[in-house]
């Protein structure tokens, strides 16, 4: 019973996300490109959320219910803003399901957790920002193509986000300037795998490959 006011804090913050996006997609003349990497943040900072959770199995209920609802946005089209209407991108799909995986196997260790998904959340969404709109040297992936220039600022943007919930949250492994290379150390792995990840799995890739590399490298992993 404590969890569920931190269960309804979570979801009020993912709908007021997903309007969010969609005023700033009707409104405000935004691309959906554009309005699915607000969501794509959003959604990946309620890993924050389960810094409150006392209970594994309640915070699995968003990630969870997540991927049900987002697959049903996918089919329906029912949240626009996260939607392209391309139908082989499942990365709306794939991502709660990586979430969820990671929140039941590193629970016990939640400074791993936060920072296992902060690759994904903030480097993939800031590199399509920039690869869209500054990318001048492509190369091709199955299902389309990467650029160099957002490849660069996925590996830049990991990094410092890895590093962060890494140096400063507490029951970290790696506090302070020791979170410095073993973030270097995710932010070179996962940009290479997000480069090479085809339609929409760098979803369940860059997240997964975090967290082996944190989980392996913390002492007694």
């Amino acid at each position: 019973m404590r969890d569920l006011p931190v269960l309804l804090g979570a979801y009020l913050y993912l709908f007021a996300a997903l309007g969010a996006a969609e005023w700033l997609r009707r409104r405000q003349g935004y691309s959906v490109d554009f309005t699915r990497k607000v969501v794509h943040i959003a959604a990946g900072m309620t890993v924050l959320f389960l810094l409150a959770f006392r209970s594994r199995w309640m915070a699995l209920i968003p990630p969870v219910s997540f991927v049900f609802i987002n697959a049903l946005s996918y089919w329906k089209g029912t949240f626009r803003a996260m939607e392209t209407g391309e139908r082989w991108r499942l990365g709306t799909i794939y991502f709660p399901i990586a979430f969820a995986a990671l929140t039941w196997w590193l629970w016990e260790t939640k400074p791993l957790l936060v920072a296992s998904l902060m690759p994904m959340t903030w480097g993939d969404a800031l590199a399509a920002v920039v690869g869209r709109r500054w990318g001048r040297r492509k190369f091709r992936v199955p299902g389309g193509y990467r650029t160099l220039e957002g490849s660069l600022t996925f590996l830049v943007v990991a990094w410092a986000a890895t590093a962060l919930p890494l140096a400063f949250l507490s029951g970290t492994p790696f506090p302070g300037w020791r979170a410095v290379p073993v973030a270097l150390l995710v932010a070179l792995t996962t940009a290479v795998v997000e480069a090479i990840s085809p339609w929409g799995t760098d979803n369940l890739t860059v997240p997964a490959v975090s967290a082996l590399i944190l989980w392996v490298m913390a002492p007694g992993g």
